[in-house]
């Protein structure tokens, strides 16, 4: 396996692998090491199948199904399928999902440890992601905001703080009354140290962070507000663009991600799987 540096300061692409392909401990543990040190790791022109893609997710941990239940794959439920396309009157797949800065599962007690994407459909413009780094969002806050975040716990829950609006195209995707009633605040750090590398980052003070545990409702969205502003500086991020085939795999522990809107006419369609945390959070 041979890594390229995409971003100035993270995101990596790696080449001369097959994900199709079992791997070995050893091999799986340069995968793995890479994932971790890059936040971002993309590999260009794969041809998986729904199954190979979640054997390979599974080396990770264990998938957690999303929430959006009624665009599954068919034959596998850890598959979230992601499209624009319309057939036969319905959609194919869920739509505009994640077009604001978040966390994926940030809203969940047990929250996300990787996301994955495999493209199997590329518009002809827009379609990217954008990531923003939140251990150096972290590193260079000023030594009294520092100060001022330690001990200090978000309230999560689903949606965007943003864009309260279900009709809107970048609020968060809608839910039916029954997935609504499987949801329940969680609390998680706003200075959370990440469960594998140790390394402190800012965690989701975009998206799904609705309050701060002490702090009366105005002053604890002034301070979101104020974290979300600096956490997605452009200094912080990193445009990534897809072609067909391409999978990526990025840290949600350390990184605010969002997709970007496309034309509804112009086909995009990749399938998502998530990868829940296994270790304890501090």
């Amino acid at each position: 396996m041979q890594l390229k540096r995409l971003g100035r300061n993270f995101a990596l692409e790696a080449s001369g692998v097959d994900l199709a392909q079992p791997f070995s401990d050893g091999a799986f543990r340069e995968i793995e090491e890479a994932f971790f040190a890059g936040q971002v790791l993309v590999f260009r022109g794969q041809k998986l199948t729904a199954r190979e893609f979640l054997e390979f997710a599974r080396r990770f941990g264990p998938p957690e199904p999303h929430v959006v239940d009624q665009f599954h794959h068919p034959e596998y439920a850890d598959v979230l399928i992601l499209s624009n396309v319309v057939r036969d009157g319905k959609p194919a797949g869920l739509a505009d999902a994640g077009t604001y800065f978040h966390t994926d599962y940030s809203y969940l007690e047990m929250p996300a440890r990787a996301t994955m994407l495999y493209s199997i459909e590329v518009p002809r413009k827009g379609g990217d992601t954008l990531f923003a780094n939140q251990y150096a969002a972290y590193d260079d806050l000023p030594d009294a905001m520092k100060k001022r975040l330690e001990g200090r716990v978000a309230m999560h829950h689903y949606g965007n703080r943003d864009d309260p609006e279900e009709t809107s195209r970048t609020a968060a995707s809608p839910l039916t009354e029954e997935q609504k009633g499987r949801l329940r605040w969680v609390r998680h750090p706003l200075a959370r140290r990440h469960p594998v590398t140790g390394r402190t980052a800012l965690y989701a003070v975009s998206g799904s962070s609705f309050g701060i545990e002490g702090l009366r409702e105005v002053e604890a969205r002034a301070l979101l507000d104020e974290l979300k502003r600096h956490a997605t500086l452009e200094r912080y991020r990193f445009r990534l663009t897809y072609g067909v085939g391409d999978v990526v795999i990025w840290d949600n522990a350390s990184l605010l991600h969002s997709a970007t809107l496309t034309d509804p006419e112009d086909a995009r369609t990749l399938w998502r799987i998530t990868i829940k945390e296994t270790r304890g959070q501090t």
